[in-house]
């Protein structure tokens, strides 16, 4: 039930015919309290969407009571009534659930310049409303997907109180954060502040280690919101270890359904002497296309690993860099090591570990290979 499996909250997901196929593309998911608190992150690109740019004021108070969100269509560069149609969706849902439309987060996904037909948005907020239940899970999932291939939910247990969540993204999976659309319901009591660094702590090494394709979205959005109707407050780090396996569990879903690919690559970095400088050389990896080709060949080449690291900052020995390929050392000490015959890439799965012997940090940066696939999906896609 994603979620909806924490107690005090509702979803519903409903076709509002914005998606061709007729499939569900409006959801909506409902706080009832008691306690609303709530945080959100949003992408860094610069150039933000209709929703976001609405719902960057909603969660200044960091009080959340609705979520709705639509595939189908981005509403990004639509122009003032864009805008418009943003505030009117907000106030739709405001009016259904007898709330204000200042507590309404809104989000959008699809084609950028694409103008969602209002009517068929403010149509599908009212079916929504009169759909709402606790089993409105599943529905909501599906109707945020756009090129997904399935639907990605998550629950996560805690002590008397729980997780869930729900997300979509298929492409664009860049930080911060990706091409993504996600909402986490929990029924613990966490104040909106706490809320607020948990989420960012879980953000940073899940969501924003996701780096499928180097291309950053313009309608990221993820927001958790907490009911508090489970009356138990958990401690400060159990509620963010939760929020965390949720996050990176759905971001593993998200990679794992990434478009075209054929290999799911998690790139190591060791004893980097930072972590940032860790995250600057798997993420360098993880955007470099010859790499990304050769993986898809299921060729071992780690001289473009190599020539990857050497485009960073981070502090190394070019001439003493090691790498390993499915756990087969293929270079120690910048030179060949051990047959790279001896990897076997025809697993989805595929590590890479980077060894930059420069201090005592470590972090893994996830990707997947450049196929023809990908080529051809964001040649013809249409929402």
């Amino acid at each position: 039930m994603s979620v909806t499996h924490p107690a005090g909250f509702v979803a519903a997901g409903v076709p509002a015919g914005l998606k061709s196929t007729g499939a569900q593309d409006l959801a909506l998911v409902v706080n009832q309290g008691p306690t609303f608190d709530s945080a959100t992150v949003f992408t860094a690109n610069r150039c933000k969407a209709n929703p976001v740019l609405w719902s960057q004021e909603v969660v200044k108070d960091g009080t959340v009571k609705a979520v709705v969100l639509n595939s189908g269509g981005a509403n990004c560069y639509t122009g003032p009534e864009g805008f418009q149609t943003t505030h009117a969706v907000a106030e739709q849902v405001a009016a259904g659930l007898g709330i204000g439309a200042i507590d309404v987060v809104v989000c959008s996904t699809g084609l950028i310049g694409l103008a969602n037909p209002r009517q068929n948005l403010l149509d599908g907020v009212d079916a929504a409303v009169a759909g709402l239940s606790a089993e409105g899970g599943a529905d909501a999932a599906a109707a945020i997907m756009t090129t997904d291939t399935v639907s990605k939910q998550v629950v996560v247990e805690g002590a008397g109180w729980s997780i869930g969540g729900m997300a979509k993204g298929a492409g664009m999976l860049a930080p911060q954060l990706a091409t993504m659309l996600v909402v986490i319901t929990t029924d613990a009591v966490v104040p909106a502040a706490d809320l607020d660094a948990a989420l960012r702590a879980a953000t940073r090494v899940s969501f924003d280690r996701l780096d499928s394709d180097g291309c950053m979205s313009t309608n990221d959005t993820v927001t958790v919101m907490a009911s508090g109707a489970s009356g138990i407050t958990p401690a400060r780090a159990d509620f963010t270890h939760a929020l965390t396996q949720v996050c990176t569990d759905l971001a593993m879903q998200l990679l794992a359904d990434a478009e075209g690919a054929d290999h799911e690559i998690a790139i190591t970095v060791l004893n980097a002497a930072s972590e940032d400088e860790a995250v600057e050389v798997g993420r360098s990896v993880a955007r470099s296309n010859l790499f990304k080709a050769a993986v898809f060949g299921k060729d071992p080449n780690w001289g473009r690993v190599l020539a990857s690291v050497g485009t960073t900052t981070a502090a190394f020995d070019p001439a003493d860099l090691d790498v390993a390929m499915n756990g087969v050392w293929v270079c120690k000490a910048s030179t060949p090591a051990e047959d790279p015959a001896g990897v076997n890439l025809d697993a989805r799965e595929v590590t890479v570990t980077i060894d930059l012997k420069a201090g005592s940090e470590r972090a893994t940066v996830w990707t997947n290979d450049l196929t023809h696939a990908y080529v051809h999906e964001n040649s013809a896609y249409s929402s």
